[in-house]
């Protein structure tokens, strides 16, 4: 396992030190990187490595949101209201939508399989947006009308909205029945996992003001109440729901509205953490990509790819409708919203694994619609930020 972590980040860093020189962007680098030395190429990494991968991954997840929750002001996220909320659902909504009519047309699937699909492509990658939005907090790109917060919140939520509902439509083609309480899994996955983190936030910042830790040690306590929400997620089964990922980001949003100084240490702390852990997530994903997979799919796939995200871009559009964003802000929304990986890496195998008929060509979808949105929409977000907002 030594070498294969000496591997990961001498080549990941150096492959994405590489790419950044040639103005594209790093996590491409990455992402190759783990292409060639996963299982489907050179197979140079340790099979206990791969068997803990998703763990790994959901680490490096848990920090880039951490340090999102204590950059995220919510008096910002205030004055962006109702699109914030739009944006945690409706895109996803257009994209399942856009999926479940031109997948059994172009693939020859059924509506219930166009469905899960739909479900495993929609989710955006946090992993990708969330570290470009906080650097454009941080530099002032549309911050006059919280527009990277907005994003942040979006697609937080969004993967919480995306993966029940594959959940319920996976239980379905097994099951084939199903019920209205399924639903129910959505809003109390996102308000207990508000309400937790936002308990576990004010009952860590109390601590803090009474008790003197090193922002070291400050880290280490956030992180090990992070890891054990996560772990609380996996164990709220049936109708109530539980998001961890979310529970997370509103623990470090707490510790910033109660404790503003100590939060804008610890995200200075949390993001050199996250250089060792983006290379670490981005590596990993590009493990589980099967080069066969995306070959054999062929021209079609790409072809539906590109005709979900125009649904995407619709549902961005809706969402903000009558707010004070304009055209290049809106445009800038949509491009913002297009990258994926962390989700479809995590859920894109399962279909398989459960036995589906659709397992494999969900499978290969999830794989290309990595392989394109990821570098695509990052690339587009860094290279069109400066033109299509205003910096502060």
């Amino acid at each position: 396992m030594l070498l294969s972590l000496a591997l990961i980040f001498l080549s990941g860093m150096t492959l994405g030190k590489i790419f950044g020189k040639l103005r594209l962007p790093s996590l491409l680098g990455m992402l190759l990187t783990g292409i060639l030395l996963g299982p489907y190429a050179l197979n140079l990494l340790d099979p206990t490595i791969l068997n803990i991968s998703t763990d790994l991954r959901q680490i490096s997840l848990i920090i880039i949101l951490t340090r999102a929750g204590l950059s995220l002001d919510i008096n910002d996220l205030k004055k962006v209201g109702r699109p914030a909320i739009l944006m945690c659902f409706l895109p996803a909504c257009f994209e399942i939508i856009g999926m479940v009519i031109l997948a059994p047309i172009l693939l020859g699937i059924t509506v219930l399989e166009a469905a899960i699909m739909g479900t495993v492509i929609a989710a955006v990658s946090p992993a990708v947006v969330v570290p470009r939005m906080l650097k454009l907090m941080e530099t002032g790109y549309g911050k006059n009308k919280s527009i990277p917060q907005m994003i942040i919140a979006g697609s937080s939520v969004d993967d919480v909205f995306v993966i029940v509902l594959f959940t319920v439509f996976t239980g379905l083609a097994q099951s084939g029945t199903i019920t209205p309480e399924h639903f129910l899994t959505i809003p109390t996955s996102i308000i207990l996992g508000l309400l937790a983190g936002v308990i576990a936030g004010i009952a860590l910042s109390f601590l803090f003001t009474k008790v003197h830790i090193r922002d070291t040690g400050k880290v280490l306590i956030i992180l090990s109440v992070s890891f054990l929400l996560v772990t609380l997620e996996r164990t709220m089964t049936g109708v109530i729901g539980f998001s961890g990922l979310l529970a997370v980001m509103a623990l470090g949003a707490s510790i910033q509205q109660k404790k503003y100084e100590v939060s804008k240490r610890l995200s200075s702390k949390f993001s050199k953490l996250w250089v060792a852990a983006e290379v670490l997530l981005f590596v990993l994903v590009g493990a589980t990509v099967n080069i066969s997979y995306a070959l054999n799919a062929g021209l079609l796939s790409v072809v539906l790819i590109s005709g979900v995200l125009l649904f995407r871009t619709m549902g961005v559009f809706v969402s903000v409708i009558k707010t004070n964003l304009n055209k290049k802000e809106r445009i800038f929304a949509a491009f913002a919203y297009m990258p994926k990986a962390t989700v479809q890496a995590a859920i894109g195998g399962l279909p398989l694994a459960m036995g589906l008929n659709c397992g494999n060509i969900i499978l290969t979808v999830a794989v290309i619609s990595i392989i394109i949105t990821a570098p695509f929409g990052a690339m587009l977000i860094d290279i069109s930020h400066k033109k299509l907002l205003s910096k502060e």
